[in-house]
C-alpha cells in the first residue's frame, strides 16, 4: 500500500510587522484568508504574525498574503481578493495546460505534470482587458474568456455569451452598454428578459407592467445602479434613455442606435429567439445571455438559445463567448458547485444508454 508524500508547510512573516496592515490582511474575523483558502484548498493556520500554510497549492497562497500586505496600508475588501483569486485560479489552469502539453509526449505520468504545475512560481495574469468608460474605474476582464467575450461586443454588431451563473455574462454585457452610452455610440439601452419562473408558479403579479416584470430584471438593475449610480440610473429610466421592453411585447419593433441586452436566453422559445434577432436596427448593438444548463422552460419545448448556437454558429457578424467554471467570479465554492453538476450530467448522459438497454431485455424477458 502506497503511502502519500507529506507536504512540508509554508510559512509567511509579515515585514514589517505592522498590526494595522495586518488586520486588513486577514479582513473580517480572518474572512480573507478562509477566501484564500477555499480557492486554492489549502490550510492557513494564524498565531500572532505568523501564517503557517499547508497544502499542495502553499507557495501560491503564500505569494497571494506577499501581495496583499504590501498594499494593506488601507482596507482589504473581500472582492478585491475573491477577483484576485479568480485571475489565479485562471494562472493555475493555463500552467496545468502548458504542463499537460510539455508531458504528453514523454514517459512522465499525468501526476509529474502536477508537481511541476504547483512548484511553478506565482505569475500575475497578464491582462489586455478593454477599457470600459464607467463609474468602476477597475472593471475588466478578469480571465481569458471574459476578455475575448468583451471583444466580441465590442466587434460585433450581435454576440452571445453562455456559460454558468457566476461567470460575469450580465454585467460585463451591461458594462458594455454603458460604455457605449457614455461615448454616444447610442441612444438608448433597453433591457428585456422572458417572464420565466424558475421552476415556480408565482401567479398574479399586482403594479403596472413595468412593475411586473422589475422582479425578473433585478440582476440588470443592481449592475446599473453599481456602474452609473442609483440617482442617475433614475433620471435615465424617466427619460426613457433606459428601457425596459418586455421580451413578449417587443415584436413589431424596430431598435434603432440601441444597445439591446437579452438576459436569461436559455429560457426563450425558438420563435422569440428569432424574434429578437430580427429586432434589431441600424447603429445597434445585441448581446444574448444565458445559461443552457439551467433552463426552466417546459421540457417539450427547445430552449431558443440552445438552437440559436447550432443554427447561427457559421453565420458572419455574429460571436459566441463560452464560460466555464474557471470564469466563476463569486464564492470559491460557485465554481465547484458548477463542476459538480457537469460530472453528474455528464455521468448521467453516459449510463442512460445503459439503463435503457437494461429495461429492453427486462421487457423481453416478461
Amino acid at each position: 500500500m502506497k503511502t502519500k508524500t507529506p507536504v512540508q508547510p509554508h510559512y509567511f512573516v509579515p515585514e514589517p510587522l505592522d498590526n494595522t496592515r495586518l488586520a486588513h490582511l486577514c479582513g473580517p474575523l480572518d474572512e480573507n484568508l478562509r477566501q484564500i483558502s477555499a480557492a486554492l484548498d489549502v490550510t492557513i493556520f494564524r498565531r500572532g504574525e505568523k501564517f503557517i500554510v499547508s497544502g499542495y497549492n502553499a507557495e501560491r497562497a503564500v505569494q497571494i498574503l506577499e501581495k496583499f500586505y504590501a498594499i494593506a496600508n488601507k482596507v482589504v475588501p473581500i472582492e478585491e481578493v475573491q477577483l484576485a483569486l479568480v485571475e489565479q485560479r485562471a494562472g493555475l489552469h493555463a500552467a496545468a495546460a502548458a504542463a499537460s502539453a510539455a508531458t504528453s509526449d514523454a514517459s512522465a505520468p499525468a501526476k509529474e505534470a502536477a508537481r511541476v504545475v504547483a512548484a511553478a512560481p506565482f505569475v500575475e495574469p497578464e491582462i489586455n482587458s478593454p477599457v470600459l468608460k464607467t463609474r468602476r474605474a477597475d472593471l475588466r476582464g478578469r480571465t481569458p474568456h471574459q476578455i475575448r467575450y468583451l471583444r466580441n461586443i465590442l466587434e460585433h454588431d450581435i454576440s452571445f455569451g453562455v456559460g454558468p451563473a457566476g461567470t460575469g455574462k450580465t454585467y460585463l454585457a451591461v458594462a458594455c452598454a454603458v460604455d457605449a452610452l457614455e461615448r454616444d455610440a447610442v441612444k438608448r439601452i433597453i433591457l428585456t428578459r422572458p417572464a420565466v419562473e424558475a421552476g415556480e408558479r408565482l401567479g398574479f403579479l399586482p403594479g403596472d407592467l413595468t412593475q411586473k416584470v422589475d422582479p425578473y430584471l433585478r440582476p440588470l438593475y443592481d449592475a446599473l445602479y453599481d456602474l452609473l449610480g442609483f440617482d442617475r440610473t433614475q433620471k435615465m429610466f424617466e427619460k426613457q434613455v433606459i428601457e425596459i421592453a418586455p421580451l413578449a411585447y417587443m415584436r413589431g419593433r424596430t431598435l434603432n442606435h440601441a444597445f439591446v441586452i437579452l438576459d436569461e436566453a436559455q429560457n426563450t422559445t425558438v420563435e422569440q429567439m428569432k424574434m429578437f434577432l430580427t429586432r434589431i436596427g441600424f447603429g445597434s448593438k445585441a448581446v444574448v445571455t444565458g445559461d443552457v444548463t439551467q433552463v426552466d422552460l417546459h421540457k417539450s419545448q427547445k430552449s431558443g438559445l440552445v438552437d440559436a448556437v447550432q443554427v447561427l454558429k457559421d453565420v458572419r457578424g455574429v460571436a459566441f463567448s463560452h464560460f466555464t467554471s474557471e470564469d466563476v467570479v463569486r464564492h470559491p465554492l460557485v465554481g465547484r458547485i458548477v463542476d459538480a453538476y457537469e460530472t453528474a450530467q455528464n455521468h448521467e448522459a453516459e449510463i442512460a444508454p445503459l439503463l435503457k438497454t437494461t429495461a429492453l431485455k427486462n421487457v423481453r424477458k416478461k
